[in-house]
């Protein structure tokens, strides 16, 4: 979405509103339902002009740990400074690219750095809750849906042998 910002640049205005959508790329295992919705405002102060934004994501997937159905929005904050094209040097703008957007000629592109924020700040992975406990590794049945009879300790197969192994009190008097 580009955003004119030439009455910004000639002084006609010091502060506008923004909200749009951008088409969002999901990360692999999640679904976005929807477009990224971003909204906030463009400020002018003095010359100084800070986009301070959030955008929004409705998501679906699996739990990490227990494959059960998760769904929720995603709300990230997004703040980048202004600059006209030319502005920074090639050192700067390489430096601090997370700091500023380049407006090119009086236009404000954002969608490619509000899509590449997305996807650095969404999570990894996604859970149903921090202390889900995940499944059982013998059965696979949710832990948290209660006991499933498979056994909690487990004989390293490497000892086994030693189990069979019995020591009768009467034969080491001898």
């Amino acid at each position: 979405m580009n955003i004119d910002l030439k009455p910004m640049l000639r002084g006609e205005i010091t502060r506008m509103s923004i909200d749009f959508p951008i088409e969002p790329e999901a990360p692999y295992g999640v679904s976005f339902d929807g477009d990224v919705r971003v909204f906030g405002e463009i400020t002018n102060q003095g010359g100084y002009m800070r986009l301070i934004a959030t955008a929004e994501i409705p998501y679906s997937g699996a739990c990490a740990r227990c494959l059960s159905e998760v769904s929720g929005v995603f709300t990230m904050p997004f703040e980048r400074t202004v600059v006209t094209e030319g502005t920074l040097t090639e050192e700067q703008e390489e430096d601090n690219v997370d700091e500023y957007v380049i407006l090119q000629n009086g236009m404000l592109d954002i969608d490619d750095s509000v899509r590449e924020a997305l996807i650095l700040a969404f999570p990894m992975r996604l859970l149903c809750d921090e202390d889900c406990p995940g499944l059982c590794p013998k059965c696979g049945k949710p832990v948290r849906e209660g006991n499933c009879g498979c056994p909690t300790k487990e004989i390293d197969p490497r000892w086994a042998v030693l189990a069979n192994l019995r020591f009768d009190e009467d034969e080491n008097e001898d």
